[in-house]
């Protein structure tokens, strides 16, 4: 089945097949045996940043054990970071430098199922971001009162910009990591996880230690240094903590009031906090927002909406602030469940965008749940398919925002039954949690928890950029009825309400009938915002 869906999706062209990828691309997005043969269990930060040089100096232990027998591992490194060197077991290892991968040699081959340990130090100025958190790097600024404001982002860029490791989202260390960051005395750095204490150096700079118990994925560890307000607020089973600027602290204690109610959603909806062990902060950046774990970037300026907008264009979405919700989602969808290839981002980014339609559905109810998710279509380009290339660290359309969560919102209404959609969301995070996976992970675990094939109706809306039609036509008391713009194996149903009651299609490409007494153009409706398809009346 696999093979001949591949086969149609080169007929149809709908792959990028035209697309230019680099050495570069391969060895960022690729799964060579020097990745495969060891298995990342946990990572130690030790660094210093220097805000006026802008730069970082410090050291990556890396421990992990050997899959296969090996004497030669990658770990990446941006190029233009300098590698100090690297020791294992008090020697110095050779390496070899191709674009942004470090080959490490061992001087002896490290034997299937060892556990080892290296150190990688290294040093440089990292990339400045143009425009975070979409152009990966660091941002360098100061607050009102002429203080630093750092932070760093980098997803899709690569949290190899910053730091040694390797950088792939297929192996996030098991057994958690330290972040121990060393700034300028009067700031402070915020990390991931659980805050162990600071010790001043007796140099200028005092480093500040974290510690996170829960795997996480590399680009969303992180750094933010300013001089931080912390506000504590507390759940029954949850520790609440916001990293503020001194200047925001009055409105930030208002603001993050939504984020009780907000979690009381999302664990009703998703399952427990995933990573309650490492608590949850908001900590305030230079931008704005991106979804580091147990530590959410937060820089939407305590405005509702996206930075005072409504993206849905309906009015419903400037009651929530929207970093906060679409990224505190990604706790559950991306940072917990994640994809193993970005080609597969969808399972992040269109999973937590359906998380601020279920927030909404949660406070406000259904009806304006719908006019929102239906308002986010106008934002959906169809420029090209949801899923991007494998293996080449090549992520597919933006639209695996917006599209992604209006397939979900799709799926739910082929079901039909509430109920039993929400245990189905619900059990899938908790089967996957903090688990890696793919697509079709995804659409093999909804075709069996709903008890229907749904394989094609996520192959239309995944691996295309066609939007089904539903073309009909009225003619005395029968609706005529078909699908167009759908490949082949299309087989969605629809529904349509005549005289007060739900009627299911089943269109297919030829046209059927219904006969419908005393049908007129106006006497039915087709729940199209329930349905992400096109609506045509063929006269």
């Amino acid at each position: 089945m696999k093979n001949s869906f591949l086969v149609i999706l080169v007929i149809l062209g709908i792959q990028q097949i035209n697309a230019q990828f680099t050495r570069r691309d391969s060895l960022q997005g690729g799964l060579r045996i020097e990745r495969t043969s060891y298995d990342v269990k946990r990572y130690d930060l030790n660094i210093t940043i220097n805000p006026e040089q802008k730069s970082i100096k410090g050291y990556n232990e890396i421990t992990f054990d050997v899959v296969s027998p090996t004497q030669k591992i990658q770990v990446d490194l941006f190029d233009n970071m300098k590698v100090d060197s690297i020791v294992w077991n008090a020697k110095k290892l050779k390496y070899n430098r191709d674009n942004d991968a470090v080959f490490i040699d061992f001087p002896e081959k490290l034997a299937a199922k060892s556990n080892q340990k290296l150190k990688f130090y290294y040093s440089g100025n990292p990339r400045i971001a143009r425009n975070a958190p979409w152009d990966g790097g660091f941002v360098f600024s100061k607050d009102k009162a002429g203080k630093d404001f750092i932070a760093v982002a980098v997803q899709g860029t690569g949290a190899s910009l910053w730091y040694p490791v390797k950088d792939s989202q297929t192996d996030e260390p098991d057994n958690g990591a330290s972040i121990k960051v060393a700034v300028p005395n009067g700031l402070m750095n915020v990390s991931n996880g659980r805050f162990l204490g600071s010790q001043d150096l007796k140099n200028g700079y005092t480093r500040w230690d974290w510690e996170v118990k829960n795997p996480i994925n590399n680009y969303t560890i992180t750094v933010n240094i300013a001089d931080y307000v912390h506000i504590q607020d507390k759940m029954p089973d949850l520790d609440l903590d916001y990293y503020v600027l001194r200047e925001n602290e009055a409105k930030a204690r208002e603001h993050f009031m939504e984020v009780k109610p907000m979690m009381e959603c999302f664990q009703s909806k998703f399952g427990r906090y995933p990573f309650w062990e490492d608590g949850y902060k908001l900590v305030e950046t230079p931008y704005l927002g991106m979804e580091h774990q147990s530590a959410v970037a937060y820089g939407n300026k305590y405005k509702k909406g996206y930075m005072g907008f409504d993206l849905s264009g309906t009015g419903v979405g400037m009651f929530f602030d929207y970093i906060t919700i679409h990224e505190t989602g990604h706790e559950w969808f991306g940072n917990s469940i994640t994809s193993t290839d970005i080609a597969d981002m969808w399972i992040h980014e269109g999973f937590t965008t359906y998380s601020e339609t279920v927030f909404i559905e949660c406070i406000k109810g259904y009806d304006d749940a719908m006019k929102y998710i239906n308002g986010q279509a106008k934002n959906v380009r169809n420029d090209r398919p949801i899923i991007g290339q494998y293996g080449v660290n090549n992520e597919g359309s933006g639209d695996m925002y917006y599209k992604g969560s209006l397939l979900l919102n799709t799926v739910r209404h082929i079901i039909a039954d509430d109920e039993k959609w929400w245990k189905m969301l619900y059990d899938y995070s908790e089967t996957f949690k903090k688990k890696i996976i793919t697509s079709d992970t995804v659409i093999d675990y909804f075709n069996k928890a709903s008890g229907t094939d749904l394989t094609p109706i996520f192959r239309q809306y995944l691996y295309t950029n066609q939007v089904p039609i539903f073309i009909y036509k009225v003619k005395g008391d029968y609706l005529y009825y078909s699908w167009d713009n759908v490949m082949e194996e299309f087989n969605m149903p629809i529904d349509i309400e005549f005289e007060g009651k739900k009627i299911r299609l089943y269109p297919t490409q030829n046209e059927q009938k219904i006969k419908l007494k005393k049908l007129s153009k106006k006497s039915f409706q087709i729940y199209d915002n329930q349905f992400y398809v096109k609506i045509k009346e063929d006269n």
